[in-house]
């Protein structure tokens, strides 16, 4: 079946050219209008221009738009029905972390006062780590305990955690990175949990918001069969034009979760909180429904183990959730580098996890999101081709009033989910083709992840090191 899971990019590209194919035909059907020169006109009574006001037809027009509406509509659709079936699911086989199976099982027992439990991976974090425990100590809720799972580390992470007051945790003779010390800490930590004593995994080189914890906290406590918290992410600040481009995607990414009604789509590596119940679930079904090896939390063969953990819990029927009280502050890639290493392991890791999750009804929102992007690489690279091919193909620049009057609305769309990001988002949001550019960069990153996932070529790691304050070396 390794073939299959290797096949799984080219088959979400080769979906997202039939689809664009089909629509490149119907839009052509029909003899072509003949063509004329464009108008000519003087603008301001002194800038002579050329302007052409043809326009694609009503017909067109109308089936663009309701295709689109048709589309969106049908995956919220289905996801909705698929939601309201797992939480009313009574299938302790292959759902036991089912909302209505919980709640059955929870009812008129007490499991006391909610608490989390924080366990940082880290490797050689010294840069970062007292800033992160800074952010945890001073929460309005703190921590029961926090732990600093340090793996391999070489620099002063162990004394810098000691000497914040805090447990460190050493992993042994670990061989799979920050999964496969996580599972080494969680095997220690877990069997002393009750229901209600929660874990909350967290990078290390990522801050809290001051009532991240007790928000959590609270929502774990409003519901019982609530089995996870997640956090949303927003970039530090520093690191020019790349680093402003990283906190515009995650300001959007925000927008999109906020939009949801905090409805999870993936339970973010930066900070997360988890029933003691979820995880073991989890590291039960392991070898069984879930992929992976028996008795692990984490998944140590995933690229994206936070991906992987949320498509295992959704199997599992959990009911998860993204609050707009929980918020972190997360490192962005400081060089162009930086950011092809991690988007990379990042769109890689997604297509392996939905290969080896295969067509499930969990996964109905997965597909479709990479089918998603599968057909924006297809139609932002023919949106640039067609302008350079304008360009080369007339001795003067024409005007197009009704495409100007698209942009421009499509300009206000990127204007308008990053106004939360403050001056600097909205100016680049406005200057558009710079992150036009940046989201084509990201589509060739794509293609590459397919690619290697085709010749199933080994997957790297990079590791970003704070070594001082607002300075980045890549590993």
């Amino acid at each position: 079946m390794q073939w299959l899971q290797r096949s799984v990019g080219l088959a979400i590209i080769g979906l997202a050219t039939l689809g664009a194919g089909a629509l490149w035909v119907a839009v052509a059907a029909g003899d072509p209008e003949a063509g004329h020169a464009p108008d000519e006109g003087l603008l301001f009574g002194i800038w002579r221009v050329f302007y052409d006001t043809e326009m694609p037809a009503p017909r067109v027009l109308l089936a663009a738009v309701g295709v689109a509406l048709l589309l969106a509509a049908g995956v919220a659709g289905v996801e909705r029905r698929l939601l309201t079936r797992a939480r009313r699911s009574e299938d302790g086989n292959r759902m036991p972390l089912a909302p209505k199976l919980v709640m059955t099982e929870t009812r008129g027992e007490y499991a006391g006062e909610v608490t989390i439990t924080v366990l940082i991976p880290a490797h050689n974090e010294e840069g970062c780590i007292s800033e992160t425990l800074a952010s945890l100590q001073s929460q309005s809720l703190p921590p029961a305990r926090i732990v600093v799972v340090a793996d391999n580390c070489s620099d002063g992470t162990v004394r810098l955690a000691r000497e914040a007051g805090v447990d460190v945790y050493e992993t042994v003779d670990n061989k799979h990175k920050k999964a496969g010390g996580l599972n080494q800490a969680l095997a220690q930590v877990l069997p002393g949990q009750g229901d209600n004593d929660c874990v909350m995994i967290m990078d290390a080189d990522t801050t809290l918001d001051a009532g991240f914890l007790e928000g959590a906290a609270k929502r774990l406590t409003n519901d019982r069969a609530l089995m996870a918290v997640g956090g949303l992410f927003y970039g530090e600040d520093g690191f020019g034009l790349i680093g402003q481009f990283q906190r515009n995607e995650y300001t959007r990414y925000q927008r999109d979760l906020r939009r949801r009604r905090g409805r999870v789509f993936v339970l973010t590596g930066t900070a997360s909180v988890f029933r003691p119940r979820a995880l073991r679930a989890v590291a039960e079904e392991r070898g069984k429904i879930l992929p992976g090896v028996p008795g692990d939390v984490y998944d140590t063969i995933a690229l994206t183990e936070d991906n992987e953990l949320t498509i295992a819990l959704k199997t599992l029927g959990a009911l998860m959730i993204s609050p707009s009280e929980c918020t972190v502050v997360t490192e962005v890639m400081p060089s162009w580098r930086g950011l092809w290493a991690q988007r990379l392991r990042w769109q890689r890791g997604a297509l392996e996890n939905l290969g080896a999750y295969g067509l499930r009804p969990q996964t109905f929102r997965y597909w479709m999101q990479q089918l998603g992007i599968g057909y924006g690489v297809i139609a932002l690279a023919a949106y640039l081709l067609l302008i350079i091919l304008m360009i080369l193909a007339t001795s003067n620049w024409v005007w197009f009033p009704f495409w100007i009057g698209i942009g421009l609305v499509f300009t206000l769309e990127r204007v308008v989910t990053v106004w939360r990001g403050g001056w600097g988002a909205r100016w680049l949001g406005l200057s558009l083709f710079p992150e036009l550019f940046y989201a084509m960069f990201l589509n060739v990153v794509y293609l590459k992840g397919i690619w290697d996932l085709s010749l199933a070529k080994q997957a790297d790691w990079k590791h970003v090191v704070q070594t001082a304050p607002g300075s980045r070396a890549e590993h």
